[in-house]
């Protein structure tokens, strides 16, 4: 067994992570793949020649670079069982928010919500590529990666028209209570993912890392909406709501794109 480590600059999410595996997958050569994400790198553990999954690294383009190759005795790759348990209750309470807050923001017509629903459905696209896909083939991991993309790309460009027609039209103004009310319980959700997250024995690996990084963000979102909520009952204006509905919805596109780079 020998171990192959490479740096690879432009790998600062799960979706280039997601992208690497899917583009290894098939080399039978390959017994593991460690990756760093904070750090930009990825240890390959494997049998002969390393050629073949250096080429497949450089042929990303994301500035991947072989650093060394040494002898391991290391052969024991069980995957950690409680690390995935983790990462499934991130996943459900992610998905069961984006139910909450997508039904929640077309009865209360806050914008504000309905983005902020994508990014949870978003965040659950990302866990569910690389749980649903393990032991797939590369066409299987490939399919669910264009339906997540083009499927969140479709509900971000319809939430971008509606902000568009409401911003120019005459609309009434969203229920400020039910925008507070449900950002704070998905701000509490949110808070409780990231104390699961913060407290598995696997914290300093790159998965949970990513997923910690993914939950503060989602915090900031929540409570950039609560205060669209309050700023929507002092001017008496939707403008806020909109403005941040907007910003989320162009931070799901972004995430959207890079979903579909799996698909390629």
């Amino acid at each position: 067994m020998e171990k192959t480590l490479f740096i690879i600059p432009k790998m600062d999410c799960p979706s280039e992570e997601n992208l690497i595996r899917m583009n290894l997958d098939g080399i039978s050569s390959i017994a593991n793949l460690d990756f760093d994400i904070p750090n930009r790198k990825l240890t390959i553990f494997h049998n002969g020649q390393i050629e073949e999954i250096e080429k497949s690294i450089i042929d990303l383009k994301l500035g991947g670079k072989r650093i060394s190759t040494v002898q391991t005795d290391q052969t024991d790759f069980n995957e950690n069982a409680s690390q995935k348990k983790l990462l499934w209750i991130v996943l459900a309470i992610n998905f069961a928010f984006f139910v909450i807050e997508m039904t929640t923001g077309l009865i209360s017509k806050s914008m504000g919500l309905v983005a902020d629903s994508l990014d949870m459905l978003a965040d659950s696209f990302v866990y569910g590529i690389s749980l649903f896909a393990v032991g797939g083939t590369l066409t299987k991991k490939k399919r669910i990666a264009k339906i997540a993309g083009y499927f969140q790309i479709t509900l971000a460009i319809i939430g971008f028209s509606e902000v568009l027609r409401r911003f120019f039209g005459a609309e009434e103004l969203p229920d400020f209570w039910t925008m507070i009310i449900v950002s704070i319980l998905a701000l509490i959700a949110n808070g409780i993912c990231l104390y699961i997250l913060q407290k598995s024995k696997s914290k300093e690996e790159a998965h949970m890392k990513a997923s910690m990084i993914f939950t503060s963000n989602d915090i900031i979102i929540n409570l950039g909406v609560i205060s669209a909520g309050l700023l929507v009952n002092w001017l008496s204006s939707n403008t806020p709501d909109l403005l941040v509905g907007t910003i989320v919805f162009v931070l799901v596109i972004q995430g959207a794109f890079r979903i579909l780079k799996l698909s390629k």
